[in-house]
């Protein structure tokens, strides 16, 4: 298994991408298969998240929008779970969009079959928590990432830990996930080769 340290990326959940995909296995009788076009929404902004989902192929982007301009907050890489877990849970509108940055297949989980799996299936429940235990901890290394590391130093872990995404993912969602402008991540490019 990998040592990711950033919750950004693939190992987001703290599994390596078969040790998750392992996981779930048992559980794939509960999930219906789906396929969004890029450009196409898991949930829209403002509307009630459905799914639990498990990205096959493909890459989910979660964003905000704040004063007319788009902010990437999450990229949902393939092998990894994603939801926007406040509103599937508690029901209510989502903040947040989570979007197909390209053609995506995926494995998807209603609430109603969630939450039953939760209450009752003791391995799904550990997974589960595992799953958030660890999510936890990576965005508590996130957040102090972005207040202790410069620009520069954020997309040098990047590049240590997740290369593949510099040529997966355009780079203006790559600069706005990692809280730098595009102009100044052109220039950390340039300098860091």
């Amino acid at each position: 298994m990998h040592d990711h340290s950033n919750f950004l990326f693939s190992e987001s959940f703290g599994f390596s991408s078969e040790n998750l995909r392992a996981t779930l296995v048992p559980f794939r009788s509960f999930f219906k298969e789906i396929h969004l076009k890029k450009n196409d929404f898991l949930v829209k902004e403002d509307e009630i998240c459905k799914y639990f989902c498990f990205i096959d192929e493909g890459v989910l982007k979660h964003s905000i929008e704040i004063d007319g301009q788009e902010k990437t907050t999450y990229l949902g890489m393939k092998n990894t779970a994603t939801v926007a877990l406040n509103s599937f849970l508690m029901q209510q509108p989502s903040r947040k969009s989570i979007k197909a940055l390209f053609d995506c297949h995926l494995w998807i989980m209603s609430r109603d079959v969630f939450l039953e799996l939760r209450e009752s299936n003791s391995d799904f429940r550990q997974f589960y928590y595992n799953l958030i235990e660890k999510q936890l901890c990576l965005i508590d290394e996130y957040r102090l990432d972005l207040l202790t590391l410069s620009p520069e130093d954020r997309y040098k872990k990047l590049l240590e830990n997740e290369p593949k995404l510099i040529h997966d993912v355009p780079l203006h969602y790559l600069s706005s996930l990692l809280g730098i402008s595009d102009r100044h991540m052109s220039r950390i490019r340039k300098n860091i080769k």
